[in-house]
């Protein structure tokens, strides 16, 4: 019952038998003319017109314009130009289609139970973990407390088997003392006596005697200097105990679910008999946001039609996204399944197939390499590009003491998240001009913006796509003595020219480059990138010609994981960061490697993934520490000097990293949506 008089009617007042009969009657659905004269005038409100009224008439008809029953004279009145057609001919209709409908909300029952039975079972082990977790913290620490309770007491035993020691040596000598005083005045009495009061007889009678025993006593070496030391102190360091205790234990979650979680590459679908292929996870909550944090429960299984099963190779970048490698070693069809805490992620399991590698289609940039640059196509690398900024833990240990901070301040910070000028989303190169200009790649937004070195907005040029002069993806820039701007665009893969202006001028690298992120310029005027996804860096002349390429994925001195930017320093050489190395990477102008330094860590000079580098006139590098949100310093061997304070306004997943014309520091500041200028004492 739908009508609003009837709901009116139904919550406020009482109605007549036959009218209530009438309005509880399945068969008969009220409109005005189904009640009685007396109901009518008492019920119904006062602005609904009641001169068309007949009582107790039947609804025998269907309006199809209005969805509705009415009786024979709402056919006649204002229903009177819609379709309408006997009641009885479209019931069955609505109740088969009513039918259709309950049929397919009972179907979800099962599927609500089974959500249920799987959200109870998630709880239960959740509160399952949670207090192994309590146990395993309360055992710990009972263990911790045993073995501190342990460590007292054998304190305590030594020491008091130390004291014992000393004290015994210190008794022999004082009875060896006493004895000795004692021996001296009962000789001295004796003889006393015998001077003072004994005959002449006695005194010759003794004198002999003791006198000798006097001699005796004047020449006995007594034990005069101590043959012991009262020193016994107990020192235990606590300081660095005290903040191991107050930094210990890490407490792991992540909010990622699978059916939101996504899989991509081409590794998914296709494969190639005994080629190394990684597929990319990326993590999501249950709202579909991005997860920025590792450690989440990933599994992945790919099944052959025989029941084989290949080993899969899972690698956490620590940022919510996973790279899953494996080499299949026959052809045909399998199941590729990817589990994430136990349930599917979007799409799995996946059909794979996989062929011979004579079999295997030749992609368009295979043929491009062939035909534009022999030999010198980038090796194939298989780190995950950032699309996002996570927060490692260590960004929130603000209560760390750094040791000596260079007294730097912000001067002044630009942007704001946004796609208008001087607005900027996840910006990531930056790079300044002679002419005192500061020029940032505003990577999501697909653009260049242009300020001032106060930060004034100039200019801003960049039209999104995949043509020459578009841009997809800007991320690292620089640029050169005549003031073009070279911008390296990841996902088009490769490197822009444009003018001071925003003309563009030439494109460089296509065919060779597979994710070019950061890029610099040599005293040669050589243009040097570093190859995100190929795990190496290329050297090119300004006209797009290959001097050399060097660097491969790894972890040894030549080998990258992920290398983000570059730098030139003083001595024309090349320095390097190595994102999931952690460390930084210093080659000759012809890529000979010279040396490294960094490690993994939140301590001075280490980093948890370093992303932009700059190096001052002195030849100090100054390196952006992505993880840790930070700004370091060190000297040109790499020894680690101080860290520029931005406690002022700190850090969100520092970036790219360039020096002024005047001598300051500027950073892309990323996850803040901006950059920074802070003063820098060179």
């Amino acid at each position: 019952i739908t009508s609003p008089v009837v709901r009116q009617i139904d919550k406020q007042f009482l109605m007549c038998s036959i009218c209530l009969e009438h309005y509880l009657n399945p068969k008969v659905l009220p409109c005005l003319h189904t009640f009685c004269e007396r109901c009518l005038q008492n019920y119904i409100p006062p602005h609904i017109s009641v001169s068309f009224w007949r009582p107790l008439q039947v609804m025998e008809f269907y309006c199809e314009s209005c969805e509705t029953a009415m009786c024979l004279e709402c056919t006649e009145g204002e229903h009177r130009e819609h379709v309408t057609v006997p009641l009885r001919d479209v019931l069955e209709q609505h109740k088969a289609a009513l039918k259709n409908q309950l049929d397919a909300i009972r179907n979800r029952l099962p599927q609500l139970t089974a959500a249920i039975e799987l959200v109870n079972e998630i709880s239960k082990q959740l509160t399952d973990r949670k207090n192994e977790a309590v146990t395993e913290i309360s055992n710990t620490f009972e263990e911790l407390e045993k073995a501190l309770h342990q460590r007292k007491t054998a304190l305590i035993t030594d020491l008091e088997n130390i004291c014992s020691t000393k004290q015994k040596v210190l008794q022999t000598q004082l009875n060896a003392l006493l004895q000795g005083k004692e021996n001296i005045q009962s000789n001295c009495s004796f003889t006393e006596q015998a001077l003072n009061h004994g005959s002449p007889t006695e005194v010759l009678l003794v004198q002999k005697q003791m006198g000798e025993r006097m001699g005796a006593l004047a020449r006995h070496a007594f034990p005069e200097q101590p043959h012991e030391n009262s020193h016994l102190d107990c020192q235990v360091e606590t300081e660095g105990l005290r903040r191991s205790i107050q930094n210990l234990g890490v407490l792991l979650t992540t909010s990622t679910v699978g059916h939101t979680s996504v899989a991509t590459g081409e590794g998914l679908r296709h494969a190639v008999v005994g080629q190394n292929t990684t597929v990319t996870v990326t993590t999501k909550d249950k709202d579909g946001e991005l997860v920025k944090t590792g450690n989440a429960a990933l599994r992945a299984q790919i099944s052959g039609a025989d029941g084989t099963v290949t080993v899969t190779d899972i690698t956490d970048n620590k940022n919510g996204t996973y790279e899953i490698g494996y080499t299949l070693r026959s052809e045909g069809e399998f199941s590729f399944s990817i589990l994430l805490y136990g349930q599917p992620v979007r799409g799995s399991p996946f059909r794979l197939r996989a062929v011979k590698p004579c079999d295997a289609p030749q992609s368009p940039d295979d043929v491009k390499r062939r035909v534009k640059s022999p030999g010198g196509g980038g090796g194939g690398g298989g780190h995950v590009r950032q699309k996002a900024v996570r927060r490692p833990s260590s960004m929130y240990s603000t209560t760390k003491k750094k040791e000596n901070p260079i007294e730097d301040e912000l001067i002044y910070r630009v942007g704001t998240r946004g796609r208008e000028r001087g607005e900027f989303s996840n910006l990531q190169g930056i790079s300044t001009t002679s002419n005192g200009r500061i020029v940032v790649a505003d990577s999501n937004n697909q653009c260049i913006q242009v300020f001032s070195n106060d930060g004034q907005f100039k200019l801003k040029f960049g039209v999104r796509g995949r043509s020459p002069g578009q841009l997809q993806r800007p991320t690292g820039i620089a640029v050169d003595m005549n003031g073009d701007i070279i911008v390296a665009d990841y996902d088009n893969k490769w490197l822009s020219i444009f003018s001071p202006d925003g003309k563009f001028k030439n494109k460089i690298g296509a065919g060779r480059l597979m994710g070019p992120k950061g890029v610099a310029l040599d005293k040669n005027g050589h243009i040097i990138t570093a190859d995100n996804k190929a795990c190496c860096v290329f050297i090119f002349q300004s006209n797009g010609k290959l001097v050399t390429k060097f660097g491969a994925k790894g972890t040894s001195e030549r080998q990258f994981a992920g290398p983000h930017f570059v730098a030139i320093n003083n001595k024309n050489e090349i320095v390097v960061t190595d994102f999931h190395n952690h460390s930084v990477k210093v080659y000759n102008a012809d890529g000979e490697f010279l040396f490294k330094f960094g490690s993994h860590g939140e301590g001075n000079g280490q980093f948890n993934a370093p992303t932009g580098v700059a190096v001052d006139g002195n030849g100090n590098i100054i390196v952006a520490d992505w993880g840790n949100s930070r700004i370091q310093v060190f000297d040109s061997s790499g020894s680690f000097l101080s860290y520029i304070n931005t406690t002022a306004d700190p850090l969100y997943g520092p970036q790219g990293l360039a020096l002024t014309s005047d001598g300051h520091v500027a950073v892309a500041d990323s996850g803040n949506h901006c950059f920074k200028v802070y003063r820098y004492l060179q």
